[in-house]
């Protein structure tokens, strides 16, 4: 699949700003005051056409990849239902895991507060202590919840009767 690639103008340009003589154009010879502002204008729009022409590629890359990504993760999930599960269960658990460290971690912030706002002895420690732990949980609930099933809110009801 190969696409023709049409020449790109240049993203930036140079732009004379100077005053002249009223009537004599620098960037335009031949063109009025009135005409090289309406020239300039042109390809200031002409410019913004560009961007706006990258950035709608830009967005279709993006787009798609993404789109690829969710197919992938879903072709995963039909292909291991029991694992997919398994994964939601797990995330779940682990997020009551991290509201419990949470909790003790924001009890600690409030007891200690002071000391390390006063000392940066305390204020490392606590991230040192805190910071990995927390990084790598969230880490491990995310890819978790990425790769698990989403639960069929029909099957949600019927557990709760």
């Amino acid at each position: 699949m190969t696409a023709t690639r049409r020449p790109t103008p240049p993203l930036f340009s140079q732009l004379d700003v100077t005053t002249g003589a009223p009537g004599h154009s620098h960037i335009h010879p031949g063109l009025s005051s009135n005409e090289e502002q309406t020239e300039l204008l042109r390809e200031v729009l002409a410019a913004q056409d560009r961007t706006n022409e990258l950035l709608e590629e830009l967005s279709n890359v993006l787009v798609s990849h993404q789109k690829q990504r969710a197919n992938e993760l879903n072709n995963w999930r039909t292909a291991h239902p029991e694992l997919s599960r398994a994964c939601r269960e797990a995330a779940e658990a682990l997020t009551q895991v991290q509201i419990e460290y949470l909790h003790r971690m924001t009890d600690e912030i409030n007891d200690t507060s002071n000391d390390m706002v006063e000392g940066e002895f305390l204020l490392n420690e606590f991230i040192d202590r805190f910071g990995p732990r927390l990084a790598h949980l969230n880490g491990v609930i995310q890819v978790l919840a990425q790769l698990s099933s989403v639960p069929n809110p029909a099957n949600s009801q019927q557990d709760q009767d």
